[in-house]
């Protein structure tokens, strides 16, 4: 009897730690940075503003993916959690993400003076977790970002390995 309650026990543990991951955080900016950046004020002369954001859905909760921009390394997400940055505008740029075998990107051609909003979100593929990213409609990004918490730009897992930038952080 106490087996079969330990093995019930050990088996609910391990499917919740299948689901949610490890827990961990990535570093969050300060509570006035992430207001200023929902106020969702123009970009830089020239500029456009591009928010990735990730929704804190359970599953998958315990994965922090890499995110780059014109492959700079913006940082790792994690649920809930939005990076903002601005680019060239009038220019094409691409995202990309760590996907289950290979990297999924996206190319957003901005006009300056535009936000552009992408949503990351995990998958679950043969083998293991991967991520992958979409460009999604204005309103339905501004009230995504507006339930998450702004992280600060900082190293990918795989800048590590492989020697890529990153961005530099600003408060």
């Amino acid at each position: 009897m106490r087996f079969a309650r330990a093995s019930i026990l050990l088996s609910a543990a391990l499917g919740l730690a299948i689901l949610t991951g490890c827990a961990a955080q990535v570093p969050l900016h300060s509570e006035s940075a992430d207001a200023q950046a929902k106020q969702f004020a123009a970009p830089a002369k020239g500029k456009a503003g591009l928010y990735i954001f990730r929704d804190d859905k359970l599953l998958g909760a315990g994965l922090y993916k890499d995110i780059y921009v014109d492959g700079v390394c913006l940082g790792e997400t994690a649920p809930g959690v939005f990076f903002y940055t601005e680019v060239e505008g009038n220019k094409p740029h691409k995202i990309t993400t760590e996907g289950e075998v290979s990297d999924y990107e996206i190319t957003i051609n901005t006009e300056a003076g535009k936000h552009y909003f992408v949503e990351q979100y995990i998958t679950f593929g043969l083998t293991v977790w991967g991520a992958n990213i979409r460009e999604v409609e204005e309103s339905y990004g501004k009230a995504e970002v507006m339930k998450c918490q702004q992280a600060i730009p900082g190293t990918c897992a795989s800048s590590f390995l492989f020697g890529a930038n990153s961005v530099e952080q600003s408060e």
